[in-house]
């Protein structure tokens, strides 16, 4: 079932000004190369990223600070619409007003991952958004070891890599223990992301994750082994 789009002032203003604001900057030539090479995932608008970036300032100024509530509405709205770059924009307005979530926020968050799911969103959702909520609220790794399980690759996804950014944080022990968890996984999108997380914790301790990598290489496909150790 999807969330309900709770109603928010902010929200109304930000739509508002977003859809006329990058509706102005559309180039079909260019959202035709972007839908080829996000794989037809979505249409797009075909507004680069850097312009993207100046016209979402543009939206959001002069607004207030938003409430979860802000957030929620501003987020399955723009999931609503079909082009994409209103997907980014909700993940970047998401990025920077995290804090602003509780707990509760998670299951918004799940319903962004699981709908026109591909690594452009759930990447950044896993990393800088569901890695902030279980960083402010450590009693949501319950239900990341419920992610870590679930039957959804996008789900699994975001589990294994809502840690990317915790460094000296990360908690190595359900770290390691997700990518044993799924490191029988036959699709691309786990295995590499697998190898993703234990690189990006080999810039904290490259002796944890060159021990883990030779203990288990077994169990790891090649590709995860692969990116795991390319910078060691």
């Amino acid at each position: 079932m999807s969330p309900t789009v709770p109603h928010s002032d902010v929200a109304d203003t930000v739509m508002e000004r977003l859809t006329a604001t990058y509706a102005t900057a559309a180039d079909p030539q260019r959202a035709a190369q972007a839908q080829a090479y996000m794989k037809g995932v979505a249409p797009f608008l075909g507004v680069p990223a850097p312009l993207r970036r100046v016209l979402s300032r543009t939206v959001v100024a002069g607004l207030p600070r938003p409430r979860e509530a802000d957030c929620a509405a501003v987020a399955l709205r723009c999931w609503e619409l079909p082009e994409r770059e209103y997907a980014y924009f909700a993940v970047d307005y998401l990025r920077r007003h995290v804090k602003r979530c509780s707990s509760g926020f998670l299951p918004v968050v799940r319903h962004l991952v699981t709908t026109v799911p591909w690594w452009d969103t759930v990447d950044a959702l896993a990393a800088h958004v569901v890695g902030g909520l279980v960083t402010a609220d450590p009693k949501l790794t319950a239900a990341m070891d419920a992610w870590i399980e679930d039957e959804d690759l996008w789900v699994a996804r975001t589990a294994l890599l809502h840690q990317l950014r915790h460094k000296d944080a990360t908690d190595t022990e359900r770290l390691f223990a997700y990518c044993l968890r799924q490191s029988g996984h036959p699709d691309f999108f786990i295995r590499k992301a697998i190898g993703w997380s234990l690189r990006e914790y080999a810039k904290t301790d490259p002796d944890a994750v060159r021990d883990f990598v030779e203990r288990e290489r077994g169990h790891l496909s090649p590709l995860s082994v692969r990116e795991a150790l390319k910078n060691l």
